[in-house]
C-alpha cells in the first residue's frame, strides 16, 4: 500500500473524539504486519509493540492521535438535529456544511442556513452561534428521534484528494497524516537493530481532553516518548511568526517541556541526513499529547515532532508529501542506537 492509499483509508474512516471504534480497528490493520503484538486498551487507544529484543531495554513511545473533531446530536427540533462539538471547530464554516451522522447505516446531513436573499439588513455579517445552528436531515420529528438518537456523532462528509503534484487534501489529516508518518517509519526500521522498545499509541480523545494520551502513557510507562502532531501551515492569510512553509521539512519543538537532549538529537540527525526542517518555540504547553505525556508516572522524556498542515480543523486539511516523507526518515534515524543515547543522560 502506498502513501497515497494509506492517507485515503486513515482519512475516509471515521472516528470523532470519543468514538474512535471505526478508526481503531484500520489503524490496528495497518499496523499489525510492523509490529510484533497491537492490542486496544480499555480505554480505546491503539497500543502496538515492537520489541528489540534486549532485556532492560528502555521503551520509547510514539504517540499519534486517531480521533478528529467532529459533532454531537444534543436533540431534536422539528425534525431537525440540535448540535454541539467534538473539539475545535470554527462556527463561521459550517451553514450549508455537508456532515455524515454515524447511525448505522450513516445518512447524510446538511447545516441548516438562510439564502441571503431573506437575511435582515446586515445579518450575513454576523456568525451564528454554534448552539443556534441545526442539521437538516429531511426527517421528520418523529423519524429523526426515532433514527438519530441524542448522543449519536457525526463528522465533516469528506474524502482525500491528491492536490496538485505534491499535496494531499483530507478530512481528518490532524491527526491520521501522523500515523501514517508512523507506519512509514517502522516500515524504515523493518531491518534496523534496535536498542530501545518501540511501543506505538494511535490514541483517542486528543482533540476534547487528550484522555487517550494520558491513560495509554500510565500504562506502557515508557522512559522515552515522540509526540508526533499536526502544526500551523503557512499560507497567504496567517502570520509568518506562527505558521510553517508546507515542504520545508518537519517542524521540531523547542522549549521547556521537552526534554533537550531530545530535541538536539532530532536536529542533529536532520543535519547528519542532510534534510530540510524547522525548529517550533513552545514557551508553555505545546497544544499536543506531549503536554500530557511528559508528566506520567515520575516522567516521561519527551520530544515534539510535527507536520506543517493547512487549514487545520476545517473539513479539508491539507499536507506536503515530501514533509511526511522526511518527518518519517527523521524519526528513523532518531530511533536508531537511541537507548545507546539515553543511558547517558
Amino acid at each position: 500500500m502506498n502513501r497515497m492509499e494509506t492517507m485515503e483509508k486513515l482519512s475516509g474512516v471515521h472516528g470523532p473524539a470519543g468514538f474512535e471504534g471505526a478508526v481503531a480497528r484500520t489503524a490496528m490493520e495497518l499496523l499489525e504486519p510492523l509490529v510484533d503484538e497491537v492490542h486496544l486498551d480499555r480505554l480505546g487507544n491503539v497500543v502496538g509493540v515492537k520489541a528489540c529484543g534486549r532485556e532492560g531495554a528502555y521503551k520509547l513511545l510514539l504517540d499519534a492521535h486517531l480521533d478528529e473533531v467532529g459533532f454531537i446530536v444534543m436533540g431534536h427540533e422539528e425534525g431537525f438535529l440540535r448540535f454541539a462539538s467534538l473539539g475545535g471547530v470554527d462556527a463561521r464554516i459550517l451553514p450549508d456544511r455537508e456532515l455524515t451522522i454515524l447511525t448505522d447505516p450513516p445518512l447524510f446531513g446538511v447545516v441548516a442556513t438562510k439564502p441571503p436573499h431573506v437575511m435582515a439588513e446586515g445579518e450575513s455579517d454576523k456568525t451564528i452561534a454554534l448552539s443556534d445552528l441545526r442539521i437538516d436531515v429531511g426527517f421528520s420529528q418523529e423519524e429523526a428521534t426515532r433514527r438519530i438518537p441524542v448522543g449519536n456523532p457525526a463528522v465533516f462528509r469528506e474524502g482525500c484528494y491528491a492536490l496538485g503534484a505534491d499535496r494531499i487534501a483530507g478530512k481528518a489529516l490532524d491527526d491520521r497524516s501522523c500515523f501514517a508518518v508512523l507506519l512509514e517509519t517502522l516500515r524504515m526500521l523493518q531491518k534496523s537493530a534496535l536498542d530501545v522498545d518501540v511501543y506505538v499509541l494511535g490514541s483517542c480523545r486528543e482533540e476534547i481532553n487528550s484522555a487517550g494520551a494520558t491513560v495509554g502513557t500510565y500504562g506502557i510507562h515508557p522512559e522515552l516518548a515522540v509526540a508526533v502532531d499536526v502544526t500551523f501551515g503557512r499560507s497567504i492569510d496567517s502570520p509568518d511568526e506562527k505558521t510553517f512553509p508546507l515542504g520545508s521539512g518537519p517542524v521540531i519543538g523547542i522549549g521547556p517541556n521537552m526534554a533537550g537532549w531530545m530535541t538536539e538529537r532530532l536536529v542533529k540527525k536532520a543535519e547528519e541526513l542532510e534534510l530540510p526542517y524547522q525548529m517550533e518555540v513552545m514557551s508553555g504547553s505545546s497544544g499536543t499529547n506531549g503536554w500530557e505525556i511528559q508528566v506520567s508516572r515520575e516522567g516521561v522524556a519527551t520530544a515534539i515532532l510535527s507536520l506543517p498542515l493547512n487549514y487545520m480543523h476545517m473539513p479539508l486539511e491539507v499536507i506536503h508529501q515530501s514533509d511526511v516523507e522526511n518527518c518519517s526518515k527523521l524519526l528513523a534515524a532518531f530511533i536508531e542506537n537511541l537507548g545507546e543515547e539515553a543511558a547517558l543522560c
